[in-house]
């Protein structure tokens, strides 16, 4: 795996975790 594909992955990866957990604490993110 080539570094442009991991980065993009933990972006991605990052990216789905910010959104779960404003979707479940909505009131942290006001």
């Amino acid at each position: 795996m080539s570094l442009l594909t991991i980065l993009a992955g933990l972006a991605a990866g990052g990216l789905l975790v910010y959104l779960i957990v404003a979707l479940l604490f909505p009131e942290d993110f006001s």
